[in-house]
């Protein structure tokens, strides 16, 4: 029956939700406050779904973070401008998308922010080494095992769960936690 597979999604959401490390969230809520205070920039990228959902981490913090405020978060999704991504992958490759964007527009105290339901793929593996190189701080919200990021980034939200449409919406939760936290700053 249809609604079994409804409640059972449901009920993943809840579990993963449950056993969610809110320290970690709070700490990304933290430093996104602080680089917002210091006119820093937030950098996010993902693949798929996950760069979708870079995008609509981005807006929140551009636009709805911000509320009545004039000034919203200086948030760049990596994912957004497909004439430099398909310029990257053609010419050097796909590994290098993100972490030759970072190394033209981040600067040290810049934020990255990873979306990966795998945690393995090659480009968001590149793109946190070179926020590292560059002196940006690293985050990155993981599923599954949480793979090669889980111990690259500087701060992991790791959710292990085997599924990646949870996955992809617990980026989503976090991105708007961490959005309506902001907005009431």
């Amino acid at each position: 029956m249809r609604s079994d597979k409804f409640i059972k999604y449901t009920a993943s959401i809840s579990e993963a939700l449950q056993k969610a490390d809110f320290d970690k969230i709070n700490i990304l809520a933290d430093s996104i406050l602080k680089a917002w205070q210091g006119n820093k920039q937030v950098f996010i990228c993902g693949n798929g779904g996950s760069a979708a959902n870079a995008l609509h981490i981005a807006n929140d913090l551009v636009y709805g973070a911000a509320k009545d405020k004039e000034k919203g978060i200086r948030a760049i999704a990596l994912t957004g401008d497909i004439s430099v991504i398909t310029c990257i992958a053609n010419d050097v490759s796909y590994e290098d998308i993100f972490s030759r964007q970072l190394a033209v527009h981040a600067q040290s105290g810049d934020i990255l922010l990873a979306l990966s339901g795998s945690g393995n793929s090659p480009n968001i593996v590149k793109a946190i080494s070179e926020a590292k190189e560059i002196g940006m701080r690293t985050f990155a919200i993981l599923g599954f095992s949480g793979g090669r990021c889980l111990d690259l980034a500087d701060v992991s939200i790791h959710f292990q769960v085997d599924d990646m449409q949870i996955s992809e919406d617990m980026q989503l939760i976090v991105g708007h936690m961490v959005m309506q936290w902001l907005r009431d700053q």
